[in-house]
């Protein structure tokens, strides 16, 4: 009988074992020694460089580790000792790295982000609240021009300023239409829509992609042929991280003038009565005016230089201008004379000399200071954003004022739209957001001191303040710029929820473009592989089907499993039972 009992017993073992397994697996990827060794060891069996590996692969242990974290971390929010970390941190430094990352850590079943410049407002790209891996693509930063074309190659952990000085360097009379801030990574900005000062001219960053490189789910590296015209179009404005891995774009340059002029004009509210007035004036101008002049304004409330003690509004409005000074001179003066502008305040420039110059550096600074990456350089910030799309009245703003001075520190910024954004369908990318909109609104808080009281005195005041926009903004959907992230608007954890969490900040981000996105996620990414807390999520419904086949074929394997395992616990019973083992 005990003979009998034991090989039950050893048969019930034989059957338990593989739930077991399957129960105790996300306890062993926790376990961040195994997962390392688990992934280096796939990761050099799937490149054939079991040298190179070592070079690339960080882990926890590892000595140059929070070096190699910190250096693209470009918010001290989420750069403090209790930020999640992740497991591992692999830099890329050929396409065959990216290919074997993907697949590897699929293997092991670890969440993968992706990191191109660490731009992401809300740290999206390196952070987590389950176990995580980053690829870190800076290595990968190699940009080919080709002046014959006006195009160019470039891989996405380059940085715009390195953009902006390779295409400087080959040639004065070309360009790109894209972001202000020189350490930005090409990957995010890209793949997000990428807006800079030259849009009312040239639209976006994606109205002039042409190919792209991208590595799919399965690790294999697709090009605009190969990946279809469903994922090319969503790669440009819906956000790379959600489809697969952008390893590189090919660009469209665009011819610059030789010269182009910029001022800087600044306007405080207990100085000037007019102040209201410019400002209510500056929506109606902005996004009409010619074609060639870009006019950002800043709103601040500062502390008064004529009531001391308190505070009042402050207005600057920053401006470029593919064109001569004389020129724009002229044509602020026909269309915004209010501004009061002299030829003796505008500064004419190259075009490389008004990327320098917009990057805050002072003019006649080399062209050079667009390679230095700062890295290791952050303050803490909050970002939020929305779109105007009616004028807000001179009673409106006056009442804005108030509630600014009141919060005492968040800032607006307002970037004017129309001109070449007006042209283009709303549907030609990803990215929704062309005419109808007069300009886009960066809610903007920084400040320099670590504390959790501060964080949440700071980030109240920059929510509030978008509270009391509500009545001036779009609406339904209150529209929402990809590229400012704010986990304000919804969070997807990526559960039997995904669609419906994804929807609300979905439609945000991209309006209608939305439902074809999620038609696009679902046919290249069917499991949701590349996700994160604000991805596109996949359609359920259509994936449900797929679900139960697999979810069949899983117990067929898993059967097949149970029943080799019982056979070998059978014949070790009947070993055993030979060497006379059972009394």
């Amino acid at each position: 009988m005990r003979k009998s009992h034991s090989l039950v017993s050893l048969s019930m073992q034989a059957l338990m074992i593989p739930l077991f397994l399957v129960l105790l697996l996300p306890l062993h990827v926790t376990a961040s020694d195994s997962v390392y060794e688990t992934f280096v060891q796939c990761l050099s069996n799937q490149t054939n460089q079991p040298d190179q590996v070592s070079n690339i692969v960080y882990s926890q242990t590892n000595p140059s580790y929070t070096a190699v974290l910190r250096a693209y971390i470009r918010n001290s929010r989420f750069n403090t000792s209790t930020t999640p970390k992740p497991t591992i941190i692999v830099t890329p430094t050929q396409e065959s790295h990216v290919q074997a990352t993907v697949i590897c850590t699929k293997n092991i079943g670890i969440q993968l982000k992706i990191r191109s410049g660490g731009h992401d407002y809300e740290g999206v790209s390196y952070i987590s609240d389950v176990p995580f891996i980053i690829l870190d693509m800076f290595n990968l930063r190699s940009i080919t021009i080709n002046l014959q074309e006006q195009t160019a190659w470039v891989e996405s952990g380059a940085t715009l300023g390195e953009l902006y000085y390779r295409i400087w360097e080959k040639s004065k009379v070309l360009g790109f239409p894209a972001g202000i801030c020189p350490t930005v990574g090409v990957g995010g900005h890209l793949s997000g829509g990428g807006y800079g000062n030259m849009l009312r001219k040239h639209g976006l960053s994606v109205d002039h992609v042409l190919d792209a490189k991208l590595v799919d789910v399965n690790g294999k590296i697709l090009d605009k042929e190969s990946m279809g015209e469903d994922l090319f179009w969503a790669i440009r404005g819906g956000g790379g991280a959600s489809f697969g891995v952008i390893l590189s774009y090919k660009i469209k340059l665009i011819t610059v003038p030789e010269t182009v002029s910029v001022f800087r004009i600044e306007r405080s509210l207990d100085e000037e009565e007019n102040v209201t007035d410019i400002v209510y004036k500056w929506q109606q101008v902005a996004p009409t005016t010619d074609d060639n002049l870009w006019m950002r304004m800043l709103i601040q409330p500062v502390s008064s230089k004529v009531n001391k003690g308190e505070k009042t509004i402050r207005i600057s409005i920053l401006t470029m201008f593919l064109g001569n000074a004389e020129g724009l001179v002229a044509l602020l003066d026909k269309d915004f004379p209010e501004l009061g502008l002299k030829k003796d305040g505008v500064m004419e420039m190259s075009w490389i000399e008004s990327v320098v110059w917009w990057a805050n550096y002072d003019n006649g600074t080399s062209p050079s200071v667009l390679l230095d990456r700062n890295p290791d350089s952050a303050n803490f910030l909050k970002r939020k954003s929305d779109y105007v799309q009616t004028p807000i009245s001179k009673d409106g703003l006056e009442w804005l004022w108030k509630k600014m001075i009141e919060l005492g520190k968040t800032g607006l910024v307002f970037n004017p739209y129309g001109g070449k954004m007006n042209e283009i369908p709303d549907s030609a990318t990803a990215f929704p957001h062309r005419a109808g909109n007069l300009f886009k609104i960066q809610y903007s808080m920084n400040w320099d001191e670590e504390g959790i009281e501060l964080e949440k005195n700071y980030t109240a005041q920059i929510r509030r303040l978008y509270s009391y926009m509500t009545p001036f903004v779009s609406k339904n959907p209150r529209s929402a710029f990809l590229n400012y992230r704010d986990l304000d608007i919804g969070i997807n954890n990526n559960d039997k929820n995904s669609y419906e969490e994804g929807e609300v900040y979905g439609v945000k981000y991209f309006n209608d473009n939305f439902h074809r996105l999620v038609k696009v996620k679902t046919a290249v990414d069917p499991h949701n592989f590349f996700r994160n807390e604000q991805s596109i999520p996949i359609n359920p419904r259509v994936n449900s089907g797929v679900t139960r086949l697999l979810l069949l074929t899983s117990i067929l394997s898993l059967e097949k499993l149970m029943g080799g395992l019982m056979y070998l616990l059978l014949v070790w019973d009947l070993q055993i039972q030979r060497m006379n083992f059972w009394p």
